[in-house]
């Protein structure tokens, strides 16, 4: 039967060309568990001699990806095989330790899986679960799993891991309660900030801390209430927020100078003018017109510097309408630019404009920010390479060490764009608009590291 249908086909004929695809992607999905486990098998490193690379004094030992008992795998390979499964390194390095969980640790749900009867995914789900325990916990799981992994609730595997762990290996579950508080977290997501200028907050505080932190929202937003501002509770708690973070409200209700915050909202009762701390940084691309409002609202575009978001001139009007804001308005750098130095440490000025260029590693599939990563000399420094923009290339530091000490290697096609080749020569072709799987080369070809 055709997979593209018809205006002929009839709703029966539908179905069982969608049952049979469903079940070609569970044939196929198994299918790539089993390879991966055949793959682990020929790159596992034991001792040094085994491993994949030994070069400049750097070992590439083995890397423990699932619990004790599972093999561990040579990282230089690891990073090939993500690359080959369309995965970032961190995101395939998780996958590829879960099968193998799976396939070592929990035998009888592994057998379920190479049978059918459980889900690849509902498999490496439990097997996220069971990593962290020592064998015989592991062992324990497997065994009251065997039966139930296709039908059982996540919430009963997690109450069954904790079960596991706390009856196998009771001092390491009193060590894990000690520690729990270094699970507290408060995370402010200005990388998911957009065009509205708005950002999500949420955290895991300890529970004392969290009353009182929601008390002093709640009355920092009633006493925005009693000075006149009109908005919504909600919305007043997230101003509220704001105060709280700029000090404003050990300076009392006389000295606070509410600014509209929501089109439509008022204010009454004004009084003194405080002193804000707030900062924005700001990348603008706008006429010199935007912001003083003598031009179109259409000029142009801002980005904030801080989480590379687009915003609108509004909201920046509305931002620099805060009293003590300081704006620091970066100059637009022309990215096609070339300014060598003979130094090989980079100067700021480089490194910020690599970072705009390419805001991830270069390598195939990574999202770690640029910010984050280091600065490699396509061209070594040694070998004539200069130190310009258009000769450094962001890469973090685990594919900058698979890049020095393995075959891993690319080559500059233009600034911006890069062409990798593994060691099996697989290529890849890496730019802003992602990453792209080209032909595999043959083995032999040699490469630029």
């Amino acid at each position: 039967m055709s997979t593209q249908p018809t205006p002929s086909d009839s709703t029966a004929e539908l179905l069982v060309a969608l049952r049979e695809q469903e079940q070609a992607k569970r044939d196929a999905e198994i299918a790539s568990a089993r390879h991966i486990v055949a793959w682990a098998g020929l790159n596992t490193v034991q001792e040094s001699a085994d491993a994949a690379t030994i070069s400049d004094g750097y070992v590439d030992t083995g890397v423990p990806i699932a619990g004790e008992g599972a093999p561990l795998v040579s990282e230089f390979a690891l990073m090939e095989l993500c690359a080959v499964l369309g995965r970032s390194t961190v995101g395939g390095r998780d996958h590829v330790g879960k099968v193998l969980e799976t396939a070592y640790r929990l035998p009888s749900i592994w057998q379920a899986v190479l049978a059918g009867r459980v889900p690849v995914w509902r498999a490496l789900r439990i097997a996220e679960g069971t990593r962290l325990l020592p064998s015989d916990a592991a062992a324990h799981v497997d065994r009251h799993l065997a039966t139930f992994a296709a039908t059982c609730t996540f919430a009963q595997v997690d109450r069954l891991v904790e079960e596991a762990l706390a009856r196998f290996d009771p001092t390491a579950a009193e060590q894990r309660r000690r520690e729990a508080a270094d699970g507290r977290r408060f995370d402010v997501h200005t990388r998911d900030a957009d065009i509205s200028g708005t950002v999500a907050v949420d955290g895991i505080l300890d529970t004392a801390d969290a009353l009182d932190l929601d008390a002093a929202i709640s009355d920092r937003a009633r006493e925005l209430a009693d000075l006149g501002c009109d908005a919504s509770r909600g919305v007043r708690r997230s101003m509220a927020a704001g105060d709280l973070a700029r000090g404003d409200q050990s300076l009392g209700l006389d000295t606070r100078s509410l600014v509209p915050h929501e089109r439509g909202s008022t204010t009454k009762n004004r009084t003194t003018t405080t002193t804000s701390r707030r900062t924005v940084d700001l990348h603008v691309h706008l006429t010199d017109t935007a912001l003083t409002g003598a031009g179109s609202t259409t000029d142009g575009v801002g980005r904030l510097g801080n989480t590379r978001t687009p915003i609108t001139t509004e909201q920046v009007r509305d931002w620099c309408g805060t009293p003590g804001t300081t704006v620091i308005v970066r100059p637009v750098i022309d990215l096609t630019g070339h300014e060598p130095v003979e130094a090989y440490e980079i100067p700021d000025r480089h490194r910020r404009h690599v970072q705009l260029r390419d805001p991830h590693c270069a390598f195939p599939h990574c999202q770690r920010r640029a910010t984050r990563c280091d600065l490699d000399h396509a061209t070594p420094h040694a070998a004539g390479g200069s130190t310009c923009p258009c000769n450094l290339v962001p890469i973090c530091r685990s594919h900058h060490r698979a890049k020095t000490h393995s075959t891993w290697g690319y080559t500059v096609l233009d600034p911006g764009q890069y062409l990798w080749t593994s060691p099996h020569g697989h290529q890849y072709l890496v730019d802003h608009h992602g990453t792209r799987t080209l032909d595999r080369l043959d083995h032999r070809q040699t490469h630029r590291r």
